[in-house]
Order: structure tokens, then C-alpha cells, then sequence
């Protein structure tokens, strides 16, 4: 958000707008998926799930780690890849109240 004053607003709306952008791919809802579905790390087997390049997944597994969705840990030659429980959470909480506060002001 370089040009966009992003000092201007508020922490909450920043990190709301960080989440947004991180979850703006089809790619990186699917990465999401599928780890929560394996409900462990996941070393690799990420790009075989996906219909893309080993570098455009990391790509996308690097803007779901900026956002803290998503933890990676070395493990040998390879990072092994989680849903970052704690930080779920709070998306999770953000976004409802954001969801929640724009439906109840709604005509």
C-alpha cells in the first residue's frame, strides 16, 4: 500500500486490507484448503496439488506467510508449511466484525 497513506487508517482496517489481499487468489484459498485439510505441515506436496509452477506457489505461500496465515518451518532442504492457528483466529475475528458491522447497517 505504498501511495495509499496507509497511515491514515486504522490498524484494524490495515490488517483487514492485508488479509483481503492475501486472500485475493484462487491459488492461495486452495493452498488454505489444503493444508487445513491435512491438518499438519506440509513439505512440498503443495505444488503437486496445484495447476502451477514451483515458483508461483512460492509466491503464493510467501504473501500467505506476510499475512500470518500461514507458518513455515525449515526442515532440511525444504520449508515445511501450517495454518498458523493463532493468527486464524484473529482473522477470523476481524473479518466477522467487519461482515457483521456492514450487515447490520445495511437498508
Amino acid at each position: 500500500m505504498g501511495l495509499s497513506k496507509t497511515e491514515e487508517y486504522t490498524k484494524t482496517q490495515n490488517e483487514i486490507a492485508a488479509l483481503a489481499k492475501a486472500l485475493g487468489h484462487p491459488a492461495r484459498i486452495a493452498i488454505l484448503q489444503y493444508l487445513a485439510e491435512k491438518k499438519s505441515c506440509v513439505c512440498g506436496d503443495i505444488v503437486n496439488e496445484l495447476p502451477l509452477s514451483q515458483s508461483t506457489v512460492s509466491q503464493h505461500l510467501k504473501e500467505l506467510k506476510q499475512a500470518g496465515l500461514i507458518k513455515g518451518e525449515i526442515d532440511g532442504p525444504s520449508v515445511c508449511y501450517c495454518i498458523d492457528s493463532k493468527s486464524l483466529l484473529k482473522a477470523k475475528k476481524v473479518l466477522g466484525d467487519l461482515l457483521q458491522g456492514i450487515q447490520e447497517s445495511c437498508c
